[in-house]
């Protein structure tokens, strides 16, 4: 792996490593990392999604953190460096949150954004 790829980071807040703490106690499943990753399409050109997943790719960057893995797939990488994953919970709902870098915008409802 070459510097480059090695200096690329993704976060975890307290909060987000809690929710998915709680996730895999439900599931019952002490091995579920959590995965992150970039689509094409949303209304801002692309778009998150999370998934809790047992298995890794062989192109899967592991980021470990707060007793918490978060899984990410090196294209999404590249549009994901220096974000940080949060869990919030508000009067509108509970949800993961990123708060991207690299996004020139996103949409109002925070799940697509632009480069």
């Amino acid at each position: 792996m070459d510097a480059a790829v090695a200096d690329r980071q993704l976060f975890l807040t307290p909060s987000a490593a809690l929710r998915v703490q709680k996730l895999k106690a439900m599931e019952g499943k002490d091995g579920l990392m959590l995965r992150l990753s970039v689509s094409g399409g949303g209304c801002s050109g692309f778009s998150y999604s999370f998934s809790l997943e047992e298995t890794r790719n062989p192109d899967d960057r592991i980021f470990e953190q707060h007793d918490v893995t978060l899984v990410v797939d090196e294209t999404s990488l590249e549009l994901l460096h220096g974000a940080t994953v949060d869990f919030v919970d508000g009067l509108m709902g509970s949800s993961f949150t990123i708060d991207n870098p690299n996004a020139a915008s996103t949409c109002g409802c925070g799940t697509s954004f632009s480069v």
